[in-house]
C-alpha cells in the first residue's frame, strides 16, 4: 500500500512524466535532418509510454482512495484530471489513425493537424494545471500545518514552479514560427545547398 510521501511523490513524477512525454516530439531544429517518419514513430511511442503511465498513476489513486474509504472523484482536480486523460485519450488514437497510419488522405491530414497541435497543446496545459491543483489538494489534506510552510511543502511547492516553468517553457518553444519544421521538399532542398556549400569550400581550400 502506498505511504502519504510515496502517494505524493508517485503524482508529481507521473504528471511530470505526461507532461514531458506529450510534447518531445516537438520538432526541435536538431531533428530536421532525421526521417520525418522517424519522428513520427518516436512522438507516438513516448506519448504511448505517457497513456500508460497515465493510467497506471489513476489506477493507483483509486485503489489508495478506497484502501483508505476516502471519495472518488468529487473534486475539481479529480475531474479535470478524468477529462484530460479521456481527451488525451482520443488524442493519441486519432494521431495514430489519421498521421501515422498510410490510410488517411493527404488533404484530411492537412485539415486536422491545425486541430491536432491546438488540442495538444490545450491538453497539456489541462495536465499541468491538473497537477497543481492535487499537488495544493494532497498538501493541505496531509499537513494540518502547511500554512507554517513546514519543509515538505516548501518542497512540493518547488516542485510545483518547476512545473509551471516546464509548462511556460514548452508552450513558448511551441510558438516560435523558426522552430517549426519545414515542408520536407525545403529541407531536402536547404540539405543539398549545404552539401553544395561544404563541397565548395572544401574545393577552395584544396585549390
Amino acid at each position: 500500500m502506498l505511504s502519504e510521501y510515496t502517494y505524493v511523490l508517485s503524482h508529481i513524477q507521473n504528471y511530470y512524466l505526461v507532461c514531458n512525454q506529450m510534447y518531445l516530439g516537438l520538432q526541435l531544429p536538431w531533428t530536421w535532418k532525421c526521417s520525418k517518419l522517424l519522428m513520427k514513430f518516436i512522438h507516438a511511442g513516448l506519448n504511448t509510454i505517457a497513456m500508460i503511465l497515465a493510467i497506471v498513476s489513476m489506477v493507483a489513486v483509486f485503489e489508495y482512495h478506497n484502501a483508505r474509504n476516502i471519495p472518488n472523484m468529487y473534486s475539481l482536480h479529480s475531474w479535470i484530471g478524468l477529462t484530460a486523460v479521456i481527451f488525451y485519450s482520443l488524442q493519441l488514437f486519432l494521431g495514430f489513425a489519421v498521421f501515422l497510419l498510410p490510410f488517411a488522405p493527404v488533404p484530411l491530414r492537412a485539415a486536422l493537424l491545425p486541430i491536432h497541435v491546438y488540442s495538444g497543446l490545450t491538453i497539456f496545459a489541462t495536465v499541468i494545471a491538473t497537477a497543481l491543483m492535487g499537488i495544493t489538494e494532497k498538501l493541505i489534506f496531509s499537513f494540518p500545518a502547511y500554512s507554517a510552510s513546514p519543509p515538505e511543502a516548501t518542497f512540493v511547492n518547488c516542485l510545483g514552479l518547476l512545473l509551471v516553468i516546464f509548462g511556460a517553457l514548452i508552450l513558448w518553444m511551441a510558438s516560435r514560427p523558426h522552430w517549426k519544421r519545414p515542408p520536407e521538399e525545403n529541407l531536402l532542398r536547404s540539405m543539398g545547398f549545404e552539401v553544395i556549400q561544404q563541397f565548395a569550400e572544401l574545393h577552395h581550400k584544396n585549390a
